[in-house]
């Protein structure tokens, strides 16, 4: 995601002196503690809490105890930062944030997961992102709750189905699909979800594996032949993936 850095460190005997960044920091302990200090406070990032750096913002860092620790960050430029808060509150929004360290267990642990997973580079990584801001920006208090809007109706679900049917074979982006229905990335996100029960990269995931099926059952088909007609960019990642949904190998069914 153009805008967004992903960095990972296991830091022993570094202290960081004081710094600051252009960018917005989001900070989280995968195991250990550190130690922050900034605008005269001093506070304890750890396992469960969440440190939020404004850019601009003058803080140090340094170990807690004897154990070395892992830190993991989100470095998002101000200019994605905004243009996602906007994307997801369906308004114009002004950040304005302080440095902070919130306590926050459950998306603490979801933005570690998300971190781990950032190597897919992919229409995936991409929806998580966007869940998982909302409630962030909440916590930073960028933008308020969004209101719950309802389910996509039946005539946009069924020109979604229709499209990815028809371009199967292809890269389909969320936004792709969102432009269809008239919607941001966003609002066809949650709309998504609340009419099928899963985001749209798992939906369109199981189409393809549903659609490799029905190939797969033809007479002479080659598996490198059935996942490119399905969407997937090889053969390994095919197998993976049919393996995973169905507990067999492509060359079993």
């Amino acid at each position: 995601m153009p805008g967004m850095v992903l960095g990972e460190a296991r830091l022993n005997h570094s202290d960081f002196a004081p710094h600051f960044h252009l960018d917005y920091h989001i900070g989280l302990i995968a195991d250990g503690a550190q130690r922050q200090r900034f605008n005269g406070q001093s506070d304890l990032l750890c396992s469960g809490r969440i440190a939020i750096m404004p850019p601009g913002e003058v803080h140090t860092g340094t170990r807690e105890g004897e154990h070395s620790y892992t830190l993991r960050t989100f470095r998002i430029a101000p200019e994605l930062l905004q243009t996602l808060a906007e994307e997801i509150a369906d308004q114009p929004q002004m950040l304005a944030c302080g440095p902070t360290i919130i306590d926050a267990p459950a998306l603490s642990w979801q933005l570690l997961q998300l971190h781990s997973q950032a190597a897919m580079h992919n229409e995936a990584f991409n929806a998580a992102t966007l869940l998982l801001l909302e409630p962030l920006l909440i916590q930073m208090k960028l933008i308020s709750p969004v209101g719950r809007a309802g389910g996509l109706s039946a005539q946009a679900f069924q020109r979604v189905r229709d499209y990815c049917f028809s371009h199967l074979a292809q890269p389909i982006s969320l936004q792709t699909l969102a432009t269809l229905c008239g919607l941001s990335r966003f609002q066809f996100l949650r709309r998504f979800q609340q009419h099928t029960g899963m985001t749209p990269h798992a939906w369109l995931k199981r189409l393809r594996l549903e659609q490799a099926c029905r190939l797969l059952a033809q007479p002479a088909r080659n598996l490198a032949q059935v996942a490119a007609e399905v969407g997937f960019y090889d053969q390994s990642h095919f197998s993976r993936a049919f393996r995973q949904a169905f507990g067999i190998a492509p060359s079993a069914w």
